[in-house]
């Protein structure tokens, strides 16, 4: 039996260079490793720049502390929420303010969206993450 071969049926996913957008490496307690960064706070993540986010809990959630997103260079279409430990519930009337801003919300735990913003990052996604430390 020969091994596989790469080629048309390969499934590799393409990998962002980490030197040219935000890249979430790590994540863990009351921590992100992004980029060459540590940060031991929330954060606002898009694919040009990691910002402290004031919010402590998910339940804080506002378009007033999303605005930083709108200041973007390319705008988000797609936003996921890490609550943390656990996802939350969020209102419908926020949920749609949400996308009427032309974002799409993805409400998880912390460590899911670190992942989903990792894979929509490197599908090219115009992708950002509000996460709350573990």
């Amino acid at each position: 039996m020969r091994p596989p071969q790469p080629g048309p049926a390969d499934k590799t996913l393409p990998t962002p260079d980490p030197s040219q957008v935000q890249l979430i490496r790590s994540y863990g307690p009351g921590r992100f490793l992004i980029g060459q960064r540590e940060w031991r706070s929330a954060v606002l993540v898009t694919p040009s720049v990691t910002l402290e986010w004031p919010v402590a809990r998910a339940e804080e959630l506002s378009l007033d502390n999303l605005a930083p997103l709108k200041q973007a260079g390319v705008p988000t279409e797609f936003l996921v929420l890490g609550c943390g430990a656990r996802s939350i519930f969020v209102r419908p009337d926020l949920r749609a303010a949400i996308k009427a801003e032309g974002m799409a919300l993805e409400v998880v735990d912390t460590g899911s969206a670190c992942r989903i913003y990792n894979v929509l990052l490197a599908e090219g996604r115009r992708v950002a993450a509000a996460l709350i430390p573990l």
